[in-house]
């Protein structure tokens, strides 16, 4: 193998394969006119402005032109503001065009049209703006492997619906787009139209879904001459009120802040936040949490989602754990009580600087920091009361360099700090990261390596290694891979990380179809194999074989089948919650299948049943996944969810007492119901409901002790209470108005309660009471945000 090596990496260096096809160019047409956009096409320069035409179906039948009767124009203007973009999107059934009206960077049900732009043109990142056929917006920042629809720039757009299709015209400013300062621009280009009631894709320049890799699949923009950007400086100052109430009080809280986001040249921006509020975020969903890890949560903050994608290279940046709660452990004296312990820390301000070169060179710098936060605890026999810090002054620094090259590949690096003020833990993680792809996307090879190291009571360090290869293209595919990870490898100060100490093994294949055969308009197999043996015993903790079946119908419907074998005994190294034990897990096999019916139709359904069966007496998982949505019209919108699981003689963890590590055998059962609807009163100002009822127990049968050989014998000394009955209740009811471009009002009323027992209770009318009866919290709130463009400023004075 290690001969092979060599020649592989000759390979991927010297390689001249080139599969694609030669690419489209279009002609930008400078001009003077002030271009109003109002989706007519009135000013005179559009006439002379050179067309892009001659679509290529993207998907399901990959190549095939576009019909005459669906015919696309499109052109480009610029000047020294702004590129503005026309579309004329013919097509011979006006009526049935779809205009489903969304929130911003929601799909729905639409017809679209979008422009994908690199100003680099170097294969490797575009810049997307979607418009769909209701006029509302989509944006996002796209690389192969992730579209990052959580970056939202600020640009104008307007579509019209005609006697012959519909039009589009849109003006994207130079600072919602990133290029080099030469004085003849080239950028890569691309445009797409997706016709929604037929479930059709086509594109300006043909992507060939055999190759792997999308954007270097683009066409040529060229005609951007000696442009004089503005300055990029914007200001978005907030203001917000917030009225709580429950049974311990009421207040008023009011709120103001800045955010900052500064062009520092072409290539790079800052972006900074002063005194910040996310009291509007979405609410995290509280569960009956019994796993041997944390809780991880998805991340709300609009600072921390936006314009990410250079931090979350190497996933060593996990966004909850700046402002989140304290994992300080007080020691307390057997009269004392804690009275207080904040569930949250609060930022104190945060700023990033990203961007990229003209030579394909990513930089990224992210710092937080957050205050230090105290809890109260009282000495119940004198009444005394003291304050301990829980978490310190903390500094969260992050670092990025990722250098592309050849369009396709990239070698990158990381660093993660943490540091906290005294004599508390600081953390500090780099990683070296590569991906090389030969010059047709065809093959890969890829890796990395990452050192931790944490300064604490006893230093200790740790790694974690892996290389993989993968051929990328065609209809058969395969790849493998191998990965290391030390025993004390550690991330979790600034990233998030469940597993260490074992090494690992995975292989795949897969076959596709690339065009639509009488069954299926896409169809994908995919088989694979994974091991992972922890490094000190030898013991296999995961052995799997699995395939994965998607395919979408004639009908556009989807489908998808799982199953994986485990078929050896495996070995549990965390459930025990202590250094070197273990405990024993049967074989088992899982089974899953997804339907997801054609969304074009106003009724609609996801149902997604599943089933695990463990090599033990009625030890037994069955889940259901449920979703119907009833659309009313293009405004109104109505969908309900339940996610429901059973887990039949679970064996899990309880308690750790002196007699030994205590398991019980359980039966585990959960239920979550969200409702949500929305109402669209126009493409900029929408209403919207989420209401979320969790309901989750788990009753123990009997308990068990867990012996040092791995298995576990039965326990008739221990009688503690251990079981959990968790009910937790959210309502958000809000409204938004996108009143100018960046500039946003929204109202929001939010009730919420958690309750917790130890008494189990099976009857849901029973619970929903309780929870109802319990402490419930409303808040309403009020906030405004304005988007201050600085040249605007500049020209009025």
């Amino acid at each position: 193998m290690f001969k092979l090596l060599p020649i592989t990496l000759l390979y991927f260096i010297f390689s001249s394969l080139n599969a694609q096809s030669q690419k489209k160019t279009l002609q930008a047409k400078p001009t003077t006119e002030n271009i109003i956009i109002d989706g007519r096409f009135n000013e005179e320069i559009w006439k002379t402005a050179a067309v892009a035409s001659d679509f290529i179906m993207f998907e399901p039948d990959n190549g095939k032109p576009i019909s005459p009767d669906k015919k696309t124009e499109v052109k480009i203007l610029y000047d020294n503001n702004a590129i503005y973009i026309s579309a004329l999107l013919y097509d011979d059934e006006p009526d049935k065009i779809q205009k489903e009206i969304t929130n911003r960077d929601i799909f729905g049900v639409s017809d679209h049209f979008s422009v994908y732009i690199n100003g680099f043109n170097d294969g490797q990142q575009d810049f997307r703006f979607f418009v769909s056929a209701a006029g509302v917006q989509m944006d996002c920042i796209a690389t192969e492997d992730f579209e990052d629809f959580s970056w939202d720039a600020i640009w104008d757009s307007q579509v019209t619906l005609t006697e012959f299709g519909w039009t589009v015209e849109m003006k994207i400013p130079y600072a919602a787009l990133r290029f080099s300062k030469a004085d003849k621009q080239i950028w890569g280009l691309n445009f797409m139209r997706e016709i929604k009631r037929d479930v059709q894709k086509y594109t300006w320049n043909r992507i060939d879904t055999k190759i792997g890799a999308v954007i270097p699949q683009a066409g040529i923009l060229q005609g951007i001459e000696n442009i004089k950007t503005p300055t990029r400086l914007f200001l978005i100052p907030y203001s917000s009120a917030y009225y709580q109430q429950s049974a311990i009080g009421s207040g008023i809280t009011l709120k103001a802040g800045l955010d900052i986001k500064y062009g520092i040249n072409d290539s790079f921006t800052l972006d900074a936040i002063l005194v910040p509020d996310f009291g509007q975020t979405k609410f995290d969903n509280a569960i009956l949490y019994l796993e041997p890890f944390e809780q991880q949560l998805e991340e709300n903050r609009p600072f921390f989602t936006e314009g990410t994608d250079l931090f979350n290279k190497g996933g060593l940046f996990y966004s909850r754990r700046i402002g989140g709660g304290s994992t300080t452990e007080l020691l307390l004296d057997n009269q004392e009580e804690i009275t207080n312990y904040p569930s949250t820390v609060n930022l104190l301000n945060a700023v990033k600087i990203s961007g990229r070169t003209e030579k394909g060179l990513g930089i990224g710098f992210l710092n937080a920091v957050t205050e230090k936060t105290k809890a109260t605890i009282l000495n119940n026999d004198t009444g005394q009361i003291r304050k301990e810090v829980i978490e310190p002054l903390t500094n969260y620094n992050l670092f990025v360099v990722d250098q592309r090259f050849n369009q396709n590949s990239s070698v990158s690096f990381i660093n993660a700090n943490t540091t906290r003020n005294g004599d508390f833990r600081d953390a500090n993680t780099s990683a070296l990261l590569f991906d090389l792809n030969t010059k047709a996307n065809t093959y890969s090879l890829y890796g990395d390596f990452k050192y931790s190291s944490i300064k604490t009571t006893e230093d200790y360090d740790g790694f974690k290694t892996e290389i993989g290869f993968a051929k990328t293209s065609g209809k058969y595919r395969y790849g493998f891979s191998g990965k290391y990870v030390s025993e004390n490898y550690d991330i979790n100060d600034l990233g998030i990380n469940f597993y260490s100490n074992y090494h690992n093994a995975y292989a795949n294949g897969s076959y596709r179809i690339v065009n639509p055969t009488k069954l299926f308009n896409t169809f994908r197999i995919n088989q694979y194999v994974n091991f992972e043996i922890d490094n000190t015993s030898g013991k296999l903790q995961t052995g799997a074989f699995g395939t994965e079946t998607k395919a979408t119908t004639l009908n556009n419907d989807a489908l998808e089948f799982v199953v994986e074998f485990s078929p050896l005994k495996t070995y549990d190294f965390y459930e025990p919650r202590e250094y070197g034990k273990y405990v024993f897990l049967p074989e088992k096999v899982f089974a899953a299948v997804n339907f997801t019916s054609n969304d074009n139709n106003p009724f609609t359904l996801v149902l997604q049943p599943s089933f695990t069966k463990y090599n033990e007496k009625n030890r037994n998982v069955y889940g259901l996944y449920i979703s119907p949505k009833y659309r009313f019209n293009d405004r109104l919108s109505i969908t309900y969810i339940l996610d429901y699981f059973n887990k039949t003689n679970d064996r899990g963890w309880v308690d750790s007492d002196p007699t030994g590590i205590i398991f019980a055998e359980r039966s585990r059962e959960t239920a979550q119901n969200d409702f949500t609807g929305k109402y669209a009163i126009n493409n900029r100002m929408t209403v919207n409901l989420t209401a979320r009822y969790y309901w989750s127990y788990s009753k123990n049968h009997k308990f068990l002790t867990l012996q040092n050989s791995g298995y576990l014998t039965p326990n008739n000394t221990y009688a503690q209470n251990k079981d959990r009955n968790f009910n937790s209740w959210n309502f958000d009811l809000s409204y938004s108005w996108w009143f100018a471009p960046g500039s946003e009002i929204s109202v929001l009323y939010r009730n919420f309660g958690i309750e917790r027992t130890d008494m189990v209770e099976k009857d849901l009318s029973a619970n929903l009471k309780n929870i109802f009866n319990s402490d419930l919290t409303n808040v309403l709130s009020i906030s405004i945000r304005y988007f201050i463009d600085y040249n605007v400023i500049k020209n009025k004075f």
